[in-house]
């Protein structure tokens, strides 16, 4: 089940049937939205850079390539390659590599830093989507990873306790949202209302503090919508998510596509919102490459940023949080989105969102990265700061939030390790007036890390800070660093194989 069809599977690879478990992904992985892009030319140069050097680093420390890229200096190394493959974006050293004692200071020295990821997954446990097990049981029985092996998988291997592990002891976030995504068939949804909410208070109960928030996902024209936004808010929602693609699970048969400037449909929810005191709106956009124009032509008009604007003047109470910043090219050739940039210093549909709050003089309007810094910084670091340096300058750096859609990407520590060490190279400041990212804990940063969202969900971090140190969460993962983390380094989704015939990216 999903937008991938077994045809398309056919082609693919699961991703955790890559023989390198490197710390950072080398291709592009598909979460079954978006058909992925083949590795590409300086990716497997990447790849290629990253294997050798680490080959040679764990030697000298006396450790497994494995057991290196699941340590600090892995992560380091990894960066270094990024550099010599990419160019110069990455704070990170061929001495920090080679040092274990270096990398694990400086990771030492920032995993206090308060960081709220506000855009993650997991599947419900009675999911139709079973593609994810099917793949576990072939990682098993392949040999890759030890820990399938030798027992039937389920749903459960992959999801709640895998999310936790994954997002909270291999990573530095304090807070994280847990999301979904809806489907015209309801056991589609990756998790209903009531398990996103049974889920945060799970978790919450779990650890004795507040780790968790959930999304309340709307759908507006579906059949008794309003009934189930009534129905989602006595749950008690941190915020409202909505795909005004419609079913973004099954795209060709989506039936209730809509638009967010929509006053006969979708205002009747936010007048519900309001009402029930919820101030954020999270909508999913972008992850739509110029191909699926053709394939998909009924579904265009509803994935671009233009409905954003009038909807957000039209509602000042409420906050746009537009999800993976409307970033349209997931999914497709880095080298378009690169080339359009170059072209035109612009980015589909990053730039047009970036454009809205100078041209409907609204302030209520944020980005989520979520995608867009996952996919680019692997593909086209070039395009990552071209799009985090538009946001910031025409957004203000107070608008751009931290997500990282995980788990489909693996635990969230190489995107935070990603942001930490990136920065707009110098020519790029100059030419098109971006402001530097500073500092892995300096003010641009911090405020994309959690002051952002901290600040729209109510939160004050010093004080979160404080409290988070001492609840049994931090107890665990205090134990788990002392025995010795071992991060999976894997990714869950697709992968394609190099191909020489890219007609099917039009």
């Amino acid at each position: 089940m999903g937008f991938l069809t077994d045809d398309d599977r056919e082609k693919l690879t699961p991703s955790e049937l890559l023989p390198y478990e490197t710390p950072i992904p080398t291709q592009v992985v598909s979460s079954d939205e978006f058909y992925p892009y083949p590795q590409t030319e300086q990716q497997r140069e990447l790849q290629a850079r990253l294997l050798t050097l680490a080959d040679d680093l764990a030697k000298k420390q006396g450790i497994s390539r494995r057991r290196f890229f699941q340590t600090a200096a892995g992560m380091a190394a990894s960066y270094v390659a990024m550099n010599q493959t990419f160019g110069q974006f990455f704070d990170a050293t061929p001495a920090e590599a080679a040092t274990p004692a270096m990398a694990d200071e400086r990771a030492d020295a920032l995993k206090d830093q308060f960081i709220m990821d506000m855009h993650t997954h997991f599947l419900r446990d009675d999911t139709r989507i079973t593609n994810f097990v099917a793949m576990r049981s072939a990682v098993g029985k392949a040999g890759w990873n030890k820990d399938l092996s030798g027992k039937e998988q389920t749903i459960d291997d992959l999801k709640y306790d895998n999310y936790i592990k994954e997002v909270f002891l291999d990573s530095d976030s304090k807070i994280v949202l847990i999301s979904s995504a809806p489907s015209d068939i309801e056991q589609d949804w990756f998790l209903t209302n009531e398990q996103m909410a049974a889920a945060r208070d799970k978790v919450n109960k779990r650890f004795g503090s507040r780790r968790l928030f959930s999304h309340a996902i709307f759908t507006p024209g579906q059949p008794g919508w309003l009934e189930k936004v009534d129905a989602a808010l006595e749950l008690k929602p941190e915020s409202m998510k909505g795909y005004t693609i419609g079913d973004n699970t099954h795209k060709e048969t989506s039936r209730y596509p809509w638009r967010l400037d929509d006053e006969k449909v979708a205002y009747k929810g936010y007048e519900k919102f309001v009402k029930a005191g919820i101030k954020n709106v999270c909508v999913h956009k972008g992850l739509f490459a110029p191909p699926l124009d053709r394939q998909f032509p009924n579904l265009r008009g509803f994935v671009d940023a233009s409905d954003v604007g009038q909807a957000a003047k039209d509602w000042p109470q409420l906050n746009f949080i537009i999800y993976h910043g409307a970033y349209r090219h997931v999914g497709g050739d880095p080298k378009v989105a690169l080339a359009e940039f170059e072209r035109t210093g612009r980015i589909s549909w990053v730039s047009d969102l970036a454009d809205i709050p100078a041209t409907y003089n609204v302030n209520n309007v944020y980005a989520d990265v979520g995608q867009l810094f996952a996919m680019s910084l692997i593909a086209a670091p070039k395009v990552t700061a071209a799009m985090m340096g538009e946001m910031i300058k025409k957004m203000g750096v107070d608008r751009v939030c931290w997500g990282t859609d995980a788990v489909w990407t693996g635990s969230p520590q190489w995107q935070i390790e990603g942001l930490r060490r990136f920065e707009i190279p110098e020519d790029m400041q100059k030419q098109y007036g971006f402001a530097p990212l500073g500092a892995a804990d300096g003010p641009v940063k911090s405020a994309i890390f959690g002051g952002n969202n901290a600040r729209l969900y109510n939160i004050e971090p010093k004080k979160a800070g404080l409290e988070l140190k001492n609840d049994k969460l931090a107890a665990l993962k205090a134990e788990y660093d002392k025995a010795g983390r071992e991060p999976s380094n894997l990714r869950y989704g697709y992968v394609a194989e190099p191909i020489t015939d890219f007609s099917v990216f039009g």
